[in-house]
């Protein structure tokens, strides 16, 4: 069986091909691979709490006081995080903070500069 996406409308796993679209007998929904890559690049966007969009390499402020577990430290708000990378997960920010090292960070809790 071939390996196809499923439905970007209703997740249903039981998408094929007809000519250069791909379509989902559950929902009807219609769309070329060109599209796919779209809704894929869509769902990786991630943005900072006043909605600028992040990238990788970017530099971000820490706009409150945050506990960092398993530590007595906090992260100051304020704090200059350079150089950030993006990942998938609850905590979508992985960065090397000066004083406290490697961490992964929320983006609700930045700002971009």
């Amino acid at each position: 069986m071939s390996n196809l996406p499923n439905c970007p409308q209703c997740n249903s796993e039981y998408t094929y091909e007809d000519g250069t679209l791909l379509v989902c007998p559950e929902c009807g929904h219609e769309w070329t691979l060109n599209q796919e890559i779209k809704y894929n690049e869509e769902q990786r966007m991630i943005k900072d709490v006043n909605g600028n969009v992040l990238n990788d390499g970017d530099t971000i402020t820490v706009i409150k006081d945050l506990k960092v577990k398993g530590s007595s430290s906090v992260l100051k708000q304020g704090t200059k995080v350079k150089n950030i990378r993006l990942v998938d997960g609850d905590h979508d920010i992985d960065c090397k903070i000066s004083g406290f090292g490697a961490m992964k960070l929320k983006s609700e809790f930045v700002k971009k500069i």
